[in-house]
């Protein structure tokens, strides 16, 4: 709603406007022109005041009125989020197809959240509970999961009246004392993070279901991820995969900038997939942000904010969020467009000189926290980077491994030999493995460490044997080091290597990670021994059980299958004589 002040725009400079006599506060949304396209206020300069407009500002003129809201920029939160597609600033892509067609008119908007929806709500507290802000009043079924209604922070007092029933997000289902009345919805400005507790150590990992990032890499619940990777290398492909398969419980994907068809993509088949730990649709645990490259610069700005607001309104209730960001750079490429329209001094590339601030700022919204609630909720980010020409060395790459914990890089050389994910186990880490070591140790197995220390030495062995064998060829080298060459390559293409589109292989329990790479290694200790008593290793390699472990990924009898596998290895080495 319209706070009254008004003045008029005296210069437009693509996205970026400017006005006078407007006299707002920084970050309030403004209104431009006569179309009335949303904007927000990014400078002051004396009586001039400097806006982003969230829209195409084709045909705006000098003289049009600017009309200041009084308010920043807020998103809904309330039930009706889940299976949801925003653009943005979250105006319902879907509502806005019914009301325009496929292409949206400017100035054209609706409500974040369905007025005429009724939500079946039952409280948890009674008349004459003392509440105070981020309380669970109540509880609303929506999509896979139960939606906790909070009262909103800062709200104290002492319930007066509260009912169960039907009713709407503006419709009030009690009272406070103070006037304030509870109703299933609630605003907050997107630059602002919800208060909370405290904050947790990441110390309990976030299951991906993927080997490679499992096992030599994991991310924590409340944790912070990188994926920087060159055109067509599988990031989207792989924040999918971590969106269907994480035990994360709500899933908010930002594609920021991304290609239409890319987006596209996402929006058909998301739909489609199921849940596999409800078996619903997946959707009833997602929020789409969809912000195509060929939308406006402003919003593409702004969307990164909408989705960890989102995302810390699900934290509150004590859930476990993942926040999908693809791609961070083409966010970077927004606020470094806007900076260029400010005349703002550029720095590196251009990019403005606060990037690595607001880089920080964003990633430091997430973590494991004691909810102003009680229960604990958590928010881990996985960023996509998409580096120009796959350079890592470029200013959003950097000052985000300056920030994240966990570095997934992916290879454009592991994308041409078809090894997906794409993933290269040399350049990538985790700093969350000595943090994560004793969770593993209490709920997978004891050795869980120990084993991944070894696939890592093992594959970083072939690496140093590889410059040598580019020289002289594998036949130059003594059988102990082509068994290594041998078994680097069974941990490659039997352990890394993972289908994405495969019914078995797409989803690997971490008690199956662990079976299989330990086949792999007792399949080792077994070749030493064997080489040590003079048996060729051609011999070692032909055997039928090598070329059974590389099979069993794919079948779906897999669990019981590595189970029997270890004594059929015992039986045919001792075949050779071991």
């Amino acid at each position: 709603m319209a706070s009254g002040k008004s003045g008029r725009i005296c210069r437009v400079a693509g996205p970026v406007v400017t006005a006078e006599g407007v006299s707002p506060r920084m970050y309030d949304v403004v209104l431009v022109g006569e179309l009335k396209l949303m904007g927000e206020v990014i400078k002051l300069v004396g009586d001039k005041t400097v806006i982003q407009v969230y829209e195409d500002t084709s045909g705006i003129r000098p003289g049009e009125v600017v009309v200041d809201t009084g308010a920043p920029l807020q998103v809904e939160l309330g039930p009706g989020l889940l299976s949801s597609v925003y653009d943005g600033v979250q105006r319902p892509l879907p509502v806005l197809m019914e009301k325009q067609g496929d292409f949206v008119s400017r100035g054209v908007t609706a409500p974040g959240l369905d007025r005429s929806k009724k939500w079946k709500f039952k409280p948890t507290v009674k008349k004459g509970d003392d509440l105070h802000g981020g309380m669970i009043v109540g509880e609303v079924p929506e999509g896979n999961i139960v939606h906790k209604v909070l009262l909103p922070p800062g709200v104290d007092g002492k319930v007066t009246s509260i009912s169960e029933g039907e009713f709407t997000v503006e419709e009030p289902v009690g009272t406070l004392d103070t006037g304030h009345a509870i109703k299933l919805a609630q605003n907050w400005p997107v630059r602002s993070p919800r208060p909370y507790m405290d904050k947790l150590l990441p110390d309990i990992p976030l299951v991906t279901g993927q080997r490679v990032l499992d096992m030599l890499f994991p991310l924590a619940k409340g944790g912070t991820a990188a994926i920087p990777g060159g055109f067509g290398t599988g990031k989207t492909v792989t924040s999918q995969q971590l969106s269907k398969w994480s035990d994360a419980q709500i899933v908010v994907y930002v594609g920021c900038g991304e290609r239409g068809n890319e987006m596209t993509e996402v929006l058909t088949t998301f739909p489609e997939l199921e849940d596999p730990k409800s078996g619903k649709p997946l959707m009833g645990r997602t929020v789409l942000i969809a912000n195509t490259s060929n939308m406006p610069v402003a919003a593409r700005e702004a969307s990164v904010y909408t989705g960890i607001t989102i995302a810390e309104y699900y934290r509150d209730m004590g859930y476990d969020v993942s926040l999908m960001a693809d791609s961070t750079s083409r966010w970077a490429e927004a606020m470094r467009e806007i900076s260029s329209r400010l005349e703002e001094m550029p720095g590196e590339e251009g990019y403005p000189a606060y990037l690595a601030s607001r880089l920080s700022e964003f990633y430091e919204r997430c973590g494991r926290v004691n909810t102003l609630a009680g229960p604990t909720g958590s928010i881990s980010v996985i960023g996509a980077v998409s580096p120009s020409g796959g350079d890592f060395s470029e200013p959003v790459t950097q000052n985000t491994l300056r920030i994240v914990k966990v570095f997934w890089a992916l290879d454009s050389k592991l994308r041409e030999r078809r090894h997906f994910p794409a993933i290269n186990w040399l350049t990538s880490y985790s700093l969350y493995n000595p943090i994560l070591e004793e969770w593993y140790r209490r709920n997978v197995a004891e050795d869980w460490g120990p084993l991944r220390l070894w696939a890592m030495e093992t594959l970083q062995k072939e690496s140093e044997l590889q410059e040598i064998v580019q020289l002289v060829g594998s036949d130059a080298l003594p059988e102990e080091q082509r068994l290594t060459l041998d078994v680097a390559r069974m941990i490659r293409e039997f352990f890394l290597q993972q289908s994405a589109y495969h019914a078995v292989d797409t989803y690997s329990p971490l008690k199956r990670q662990y079976e299989y790479m330990n086949a792999i290694r007792h399949f080792s200790d077994l070749s030493k021994k064997a080489i040590s008593l003079e048996v060729p290793l051609d011999k070692i390699v032909s055997l039928k059980v090598r070329a059974d472990l590389g099979k069993l990924k794919f079948e779906e009898t897999i669990d019981k299958d590595l189970k029997s596998i270890l004594p059929e290895m015992d039986r045919q080495f001792a075949e050779l004589g071991v």
